[in-house]
């Protein structure tokens, strides 16, 4: 085997910013090296089944952009078919990613009915066999992710024995129910009990705790509260503040630096994007006709959903971000940031 287990080398306590659909992207990861990293990244999740199919490819690669700041970072995959769990994970080791994480969690309606994510908890003789494929065709420290259970947070008590049979590199709870998504408290108290599993079962595997964890401070508290877990990760609560895998409390000035990092850092990928296209459409027929022959960039609507992040409690941030929703492009953002600021000298 020969290869270095990342698990092994982080602190314990580690932090790691949780992989969100539309938010954890190559560009959104820079900006939060800028305020300051956590101790590990992980992708957006990725589609087994688009990295395995000459149509999906390109979105799929995209997804797994990295840049080097970035490392260490895990890949995030989903799907529901175990022989493209193992093309993926066996094309991921080449890749210079650090591990390969499997998402048996995301609550998406549309991820469910396709059987990924957390429908994954449905039927744990497929999760099973997806796990072992994956593993079976790569060196890279395979983990999982998932939620205590799809509609009964009882669930747990059965599902997460299942996975911690098959003695994975990390287990990353989200302490809540794919039913109950966001809309009530994280289960801390089931905390010691899960931990207990784990100590029985597979004491080996890094135990990852996700859900209403806001700040490194809290981090903190909770690792005083419970010694045994190995690892918190942060979800939302980058949305409240960009730099809460530190102790830095930013200025207003520094939120808007860092909003205009932002932009800089979508326009570079844009121009990459753009790059990538045009040499596929003169490499590759099928995907110039899928394309029109038009190479496209990337959306700009996406973006707006950062502007809370870096626009909000403060006078006159609610004025200020519905004037950069009414943006079309990143320079007219620029404009109206720059009238902001320049009002406040």
């Amino acid at each position: 085997m020969g290869m270095k287990n990342i698990w092994a080398e982080l602190p314990h306590g580690f932090t790691a910013l949780a992989p969100m659909e539309g938010v954890t992207d190559v560009i959104f990861r820079q900006v939060i090296v800028q305020a300051g990293r956590p101790d590990l990244f992980f992708t957006e999740f990725t589609n087994v089944s688009s990295f395995a199919s000459e149509k999906g490819r390109f979105n799929a690669l995209e997804r797994l952009e990295v840049a080097p700041s970035d490392a260490p970072i895990i890949a995030q995959i989903w799907g529901k078919n175990p022989e493209h769990f193992a093309e993926t994970a066996a094309a991921l080791e080449e890749m210079g990613f650090a591990g390969l994480d499997l998402n048996f969690g995301c609550p998406d309606r549309h991820v469910n009915a396709a059987g990924g994510g957390a429908a994954m908890i449905k039927t744990p003789e497929l999760a099973v066999e997806c796990l072992e494929q994956a593993r079976a065709a790569t060196n890279l420290p395979v983990s999982v992710k998932t939620r205590l259970g799809y509609s009964f947070v009882e669930e747990y008590r059965d599902w997460l024995p299942v996975i911690l049979k098959q003695k994975p590199a990390a287990l990353t709870v989200h302490l809540r129910t794919r039913k109950e998504m966001s809309k009530v408290a994280a289960h801390y108290e089931l905390i010691p009990e899960i931990l207990r599993m784990r100590d029985e079962i597979s004491p080996e595997t890094k135990l990852v705790i996700n859900g209403d964890i806001k700040n490194l401070e809290h981090t903190r508290e909770l690792q005083i509260q419970f010694p045994g877990v190995d690892g918190w990760m942060i979800g939302r609560g980058v949305f409240e503040n960009p730099y809460c895998f530190t102790e830095h409390v930013p200025t207003i000035a520094e939120l808007m630096a860092l909003l205009r990092r932002h932009l800089e850092l979508f326009d570079a990928q844009d121009m990459k994007h753009c790059a990538r296209q045009a040499e596929l459409m003169r490499e590759n027929p099928e995907f110039a006709l899928k394309m029109d022959g038009k190479v496209r960039g990337l959306a700009f609507e996406p973006l707006k959903h950062y502007f809370k992040i870096y626009v909000h409690g403060f006078d006159g941030a609610a004025e200020l971000r519905a004037k950069m929703m009414e943006c079309k492009t990143t320079d007219e953002v620029r404009e109206v940031v720059g009238q902001k600021v320049d009002g406040d000298k």
